[in-house]
């Protein structure tokens, strides 16, 4: 097939998660209330720490700021998850596709960094208490968060840029969204060196992250067995095993989609691993952070009983 300028191309079509009709109605509703549950628990969080002065601490900034990009992201990609289900011609235009793409990758990296961030806090509470208030003042907190936000418009200004360089010889994806990889086959142009680039910038975010969350964690773990008391002991390990489920779970699911070969998998298991990363984790971490923290049940709790009295 002669290869087309990608200006040429005015739309996509989107292969979505299966073409069985009969599955099209009943995945609809399942992701709608997924969807819902991500947007009531993470907005519900927001609320909750904005509103009570006991929660105004910098793990909960985080927090805060980590239900507000899990909104986003999650957001990007369902609502037109959503619609493809209910409608005949799943079809996305070209500057659609590439703005979702371009947001995506904004708050997923800037997820990645979040998480470290919320790692470093851990580590500075757990191993540094006298310094805690100075290390991590409201302009150092506000400071890593801006990070955060800025090596996400980094990476993704870098990888939107590639993708606007390549031509397309064919418009229909093999996935439920706008995703680096399944556009890459799509281009008539070789795309070994931006497959290279997108590659070492993948991993540069999630080794550079991934690393600062493993050596706090050392650290953490090294003080923590230091502590004579088991009580003191299991108090330490309680404000660490929220944001360990959530790590392992996100970075688990994002090295499987983005650090190995585009040939290792099939089809079924990258869309498996989408789902999990794109629409089931931005609905988890609500609920493990409320879930398994006592100080957000006991917040959560007396926040009820106020409303109802």
């Amino acid at each position: 097939m002669a290869a087309e300028n990608h200006s040429t191309v005015t739309e996509f079509i989107l292969g979505g998660l299966t073409n069985r009709p009969d599955l099209q109605l009943p995945l609809f509703f399942l992701f709608l209330g997924i969807y819902m549950v991500t947007m009531v628990g993470n907005l519900g969080m927001i609320m909750l720490i904005c509103l009570n002065s006991q929660l105004h601490t910098p793990m909960y900034y985080f927090l805060s700021n980590l239900s507000f990009i899990d909104m986003c992201y999650s957001t990007v990609i369902t609502p037109k998850m959503l619609v493809n289900f209910v409608s005949e011609k799943n079809s996305i235009s070209y500057a659609g596709c590439m703005s979702q793409l371009y947001f995506f990758i904004v708050f997923v990296i800037a997820e990645f960094y979040i998480l470290m961030v919320m790692a470093y806090d851990r580590y500075v509470a757990i191993c540094s208490p006298l310094l805690y208030n100075i290390t991590m003042s409201h302009q150092i907190c506000s400071l890593l968060v801006a990070v955060a936000y800025i090596m996400g418009l980094i990476g993704s200004t870098v990888g939107i840029t590639l993708m606007l360089k390549l031509s397309y010889c064919e418009i229909l994806i093999s996935h439920y969204f706008c995703d680096i990889l399944p556009l890459m086959k799509l281009s008539c142009s070789s795309t070994y060196n931006i497959e290279l680039t997108l590659f070492f910038l993948a991993g540069f975010n999630i080794i550079v992250t991934s690393l600062t969350v493993l050596v706090s964690y050392a650290f953490i773990l090294y003080s923590i067995f230091h502590i004579r008391r088991m009580e003191g002991r299991s108090k330490a390990f309680n404000t660490c095993s929220s944001h360990l489920i959530a790590v392992g779970t996100f970075y688990g699911s994002s090295a499987f989609m983005y650090l190995k070969p585009s040939t290792a998998s099939s089809l079924a298991h990258e869309n498996t691993a989408s789902v999990f990363y794109t629409t089931v984790i931005p609905m988890l971490n609500p609920l493990i952070y409320s879930v398994r923290n006592k100080e957000v049940k006991a917040v959560m709790q007396k926040t009820v009983r106020r409303k109802l009295s």
